[in-house]
């Protein structure tokens, strides 16, 4: 009978531990962090950030936050004192990601930050070197990087079922309001590039599980409206890797494009249709030899949230490095930047 006790003090301690998260920023991305933590494993929220306190006194309301957990972001830093924030989730346009990063860092919490992780390639260094010297984690929100059918369609190309892989296509866009702050370069940092194109780039390597060996890239505005006045509208960009694969992608702010990738290779095709969004993603697969696949996923929004937030949970439970760490932010960023300059982009 002891041993039953024993093993169930384990489990029960396995079982009721969990990361307390601060979320920064309450904007729409906000909103799908803190509905996927109610279903979470190892995540809750316990603190918020915000600049509008009724606002942010109705999400605590809503979310059984304390109001005394409430922050702004004048004193934000304050949070190093509050032992029930282990980490923080940065949820603020992008070119306040660093600032927000770093003193989450100092302040002695892990930081889970969307993408993309900064706005200038300096940035990046930066949070990945606070987060360092404070031996904080620091995870970049690829929500594709945890998302099953995404998963299962790098297994089937490393698996070789589609044979030597030739091609990649990717899209993604859509068609902007005017008075978005992503329309704002200095907010953003560019155009549809760094917001849903950068789904298409990440792709890429994921797929091939190799980075660029070069790259080309265009970029226009077809709606002289007032909308692209900063940043682009268009931009297709092509990238040749080590192995040869080649890929072209498009990213826009003008035309819808729901996210899609379509993989070629010597034994068949893999493609797949709403390849970035927060649910219903359809693979499906055409190869020599095989049955055809059709598969789409069974997670639905907010599920793709609380896959990202318990990960990051287990890697500080166990000492381990996340998926997305840092890193690949950061590698993004410069393949980012490369492409802009391709595009003649100052």
């Amino acid at each position: 009978m002891a041993g039953v006790s024993a093993a169930a003090s384990i489990l029960s301690a396995e079982t009721d531990r969990s990361i307390g998260y601060c979320v920064v920023g309450l904007g729409r991305i906000a909103g799908h962090y803190l509905a996927g933590m109610k279903t979470a494993k190892y995540s809750r929220v316990t603190a918020l950030v915000s600049g509008h306190r009724d606002k942010a006194e109705r999400i605590a309301a809503e979310n059984q936050v304390p109001a005394s957990n409430i922050y702004s972001y004048d004193n934000y830093d304050a949070i190093a004192g509050n032992k029930a924030i282990d980490a923080v989730i940065i949820c603020l346009p992008n070119s306040m990601h660093a600032e927000y990063t770093i003193r989450a860092a100092r302040a002695g919490k892990h930081v889970l930050c969307e993408k993309p992780m900064c706005t200038t390639v300096a940035d990046g260094e930066a949070m990945i070197d606070a987060c360092r010297k404070a031996s904080k984690k620091l995870m970049i929100a690829y929500r594709c990087h945890y998302e099953p059918m995404n998963l299962r369609a790098v297994q089937l190309i490393r698996e070789g079922r589609a044979g030597t892989i030739h091609t990649i296509e990717s899209a993604n866009g859509f068609n902007i309001q005017p008075g978005e702050w992503r329309l704002n370069r200095k907010l953003a940092g560019g155009g549809p590039m760094m917001d849903v194109g950068i789904y298409s780039l990440n792709a890429c390597r994921y797929l091939t599980g190799e980075e660029p060996a070069s790259w080309t890239g265009q970029m226009s505005a077809m709606d002289h409206d007032g909308r692209f006045n900063e940043v682009e509208e268009d931009l297709v960009w092509s990238m040749k890797f080590p192995s040869g694969v080649l890929a072209t992608c498009q990213t826009s702010y003008g035309v819808n494009m729901p996210g899609w990738f379509r993989v070629r290779g010597t034994k068949g095709v893999i493609e797949m249709s709403a390849a970035f969004g927060y649910q219903g993603q359809h693979l499906m697969a055409r190869v020599a030899g095989g049955a055809p696949i059709d598969e789409t996923s069974p997670l639905r929004d907010p599920g793709h949230f609380p896959l990202e937030t318990d990960h990051l949970a287990e890697c500080i439970f166990d000492g381990k490095e996340p998926k997305s760490p840092g890193e690949e932010g950061l590698r993004d960023m410069r393949l980012m930047m490369d492409i802009y300059r391709a595009c003649g982009r100052a």
